[in-house]
């Protein structure tokens, strides 16, 4: 049997303001290649389908547009939610479509009850809020580790009576796991990570949550996310996880890499530099997040540089002198607002405001003054 491995497909998401929904449809056709191509039996998602509890229209439709043309490929998908979704929307109707080959495990109860495909029993357990999974499993502690470490053992159970081979799909944080910043963080009173030796008996454990390919033992793994969502997965390579599922179990599984709608980098460097140096001509069309060591802020900073990169998304400044002594601390008590801004100015840029700029800023400082006196 031939399982494709994928996850966090954030459907919905955009980076920095620039919609990913294209590149979340050109993915999809990629799954389907792959899924011809490699003659794929069943296609495990690993949670956060959608990017938020309320996804977009768009979102929705390419979600049924890729479920859709699933069915059409005969190929048996097993959805849970994530982090990022809500259970009970991306759930609904999932007994109505199971029989078209399409299992939507979201409720935390039925953790134990498999889909099974050619003696194959694949284990959905959906991302488990420990407030939520406490009372009704009566877990003696609130923590990630006591209710996943929960749904294992009724899994263990469950797969004794049937000496079956054995898949577990879970969104989780696995202790050694490397995160990035995309990820929303669920840490609970700082329990956020489940043991590795949590997933023991299972002879495949397809992981989600995390958005860099990661093999934290050889039978389990992330498939990381589909996309780049973060400027600090700049050198990941995306894609899924091709898994082969033998007699005995677990045989291997080969990363099939996923299409790079545009990639992503971070540089850093003067601002002069930068814009005249032909070493950073490759970067010309990726998505830049840019930080700028000037010793001195460069004025229309990113107007600049996007004239050489238009596609810089994010810009930060850390100069090469930043660990100077101060000069001193200016005085603000007791001044009046636009010399404080002005000062400000002058000390971030070595230079004043122009008139313009001061006009700007007074009218602003005006406007702050006026909503206050309202209040």
């Amino acid at each position: 049997m031939r399982v494709l491995h994928t996850s966090d497909w954030h459907l919905g998401r955009a980076f920095h303001r620039e919609s990913l929904i294209g590149a979340q449809a050109a993915f999809v056709d990629h799954l389907v290649e792959t899924i011809r191509s490699e003659r794929v039996d069943v296609v495990a998602v690993a949670g956060d389908v959608y990017d938020r509890a309320l996804p977009s229209v768009d979102a929705v439709a390419l979600c049924n547009d890729t479920l859709r043309r699933l069915v059409g490929e005969k190929v048996r998908t097993i959805l849970i939610s994530g982090n990022h979704d809500s259970a009970r929307r991306l759930g609904f109707g999932a007994d109505l479509i199971d029989a078209a080959g399409v299992h939507l495990r979201t409720d935390p109860a039925r953790v134990a009850e498999p889909v099974v495909v050619d003696d194959v029993a694949f284990y959905a357990v959906p991302y488990l809020e420990p407030e939520v999974v406490r009372a009704p499993w009566e877990l003696a502690e609130r923590s990630h580790s006591a209710a996943l470490g929960h749904a294992m053992s009724l899994i263990r159970d469950d797969l004794a009576g049937r000496g079956t081979r054995s898949v577990v799909l879970a969104h989780a944080f696995v202790t050694g796991g490397q995160g990035s910043d995309s990820e929303r963080d669920i840490s609970v009173g700082g329990v956020a990570h489940v043991p590795l030796s949590a997933f023991d008996g299972a002879d495949y454990v397809a992981l989600g949550h995390l958005h860099g390919r990661q093999r934290m033992a050889e039978t389990v793994r992330y498939s990381g996310s589909p996309i780049a969502y973060s400027f600090s997965e700049a050198g990941q390579t995306k894609g899924s996880w091709l898994v082969d599922i033998g007699p005995q179990g677990f045989q291997g599984a080969e990363f099939v890499p996923a299409p790079v709608p545009r990639p992503i980098a971070r540089v850093s460097g003067r601002l002069p530099d930068l814009l005249t140096s032909p070493r950073w001509a490759r970067y010309e069309d990726h998505w830049l997040q840019v930080t700028l060591t000037d010793p001195v802020r460069p004025k229309n900073a990113m107007e600049s540089l996007r004239r050489r990169f238009p596609h810089t998304l994010a810009l930060a400044f850390a100069p090469e002198d930043a660990d100077r002594p101060a000069a001193g601390v200016p005085r603000l008590s007791g001044r009046p607002e636009i010399e404080v801004v002005l000062d400000f100015v002058r000390e971030v840029r070595d230079e004043p405001a122009d008139d313009e700029e001061t006009r700007l800023l007074r009218a602003a400082v005006e406007a702050c003054r006026a909503k206050e006196a309202q209040l």
